[in-house]
């Protein structure tokens, strides 16, 4: 089971695939001057204090974001993601972890739009202490699965859009499944990255498989799985993004990151990664 406030998990393993593959979307995307809009339907807290009791209850950044803090010349997607990371701690010490509306804020143009929609109140109202008044950001108090459809498609025709919900119940990942088929339903041309949680509950490899059968233009499917599986569905061995419409570049990007990542956050013999891809 996962707590549904991102607070209690910034930082960890997931987080670390999760905006190691975001950076590379973004980075390919902003390759053209033309203006994008990205969409984070979960956006979270935006910056995440790792000393603070949600994140120190269990730890979880520990087995994350700080094993890679200090590793000398690092792949450069990883080298691109520290740097992120260390923008919110100049002084060098791992204290603060920005979640993906900060990853993207840092990375923003003057012609891009960053949309972003937290349902939960405290979330949203952390979010509004650092996001309201910034230009090209909007942000409501809304649930992301059915604000989306009203940012597609933009007018750049061009957008990138994160799905990240908690999953705390069995429902997301239907909901996720149909928010999908609406949204290409409206705009085909869009990149979509979806994270989910790599554990033991009736519904997730069916939201995979589902995702896979949407995709108009190919998928990109990246997993890795980093602990001991909990035969109970408890705890997160490990996680996984299905990203639609995918830069025909971002395979091979992955193909030694992967593995690397495996080496440096495996904590069982067991730990692998999975990687696999219909091109267009």
């Amino acid at each position: 089971m996962l707590a549904y406030r991102h607070a209690f998990h910034a930082g960890n393993h997931a987080d670390v695939l999760k905006h190691v593959l975001l950076l590379q979307l973004l980075r390919h995307l902003m390759l053209k001057d033309k203006g994008l809009r990205i969409v984070d339907t979960h956006a979270g807290a935006g910056v995440y204090d790792l000393d603070s009791a949600q994140a120190l209850k269990k730890g979880e950044y520990l087995q994350g974001i700080a094993r890679l803090w200090s590793l000398p010349q690092p792949p450069p997607p990883v080298d691109d993601y520290l740097r992120q990371v260390r923008a919110l701690n100049p002084d060098g010490a791992l204290r603060r972890y920005p979640g993906s509306p900060q990853i993207v804020r840092q990375l923003l143009r003057p012609q891009d739009q960053l949309r972003l929609f937290e349902l939960h109140p405290t979330d949203h109202r952390a979010l509004a202490e650092q996001f309201s008044g910034v230009a090209g950001v909007e942000l409501r108090q809304a649930d992301g699965f059915a604000a989306l459809k009203s940012q597609l498609p933009p007018p750049t025709r061009r957008a990138l859009v994160l799905l990240d919900p908690s999953y705390e119940g069995l429902a997301d990942y239907q909901r996720v499944l149909h928010a999908l088929a609406d949204a290409l339903r409206r705009f085909a041309q869009g990149v979509y990255m979806v994270w989910f949680p790599v554990v033991s509950k009736p519904g997730a490899e069916a939201m995979v498989q589902g995702l896979k059968h949407l995709a108009p233009a190919g998928w990109l499917h990246a997993r890795l799985v980093l602990q001991q599986p909990d035969a109970l569905g408890f705890g997160l061995s490990g996680s996984g993004l299905l990203v639609l419409n995918p830069p025909h570049t971002l395979h091979a990007q992955l193909l030694d990151l992967l593995p690397w990542l495996v080496r440096q956050l495996g904590q069982y013999p067991g730990a692998h990664h999975l990687l696999e891809q219909r091109p267009a």
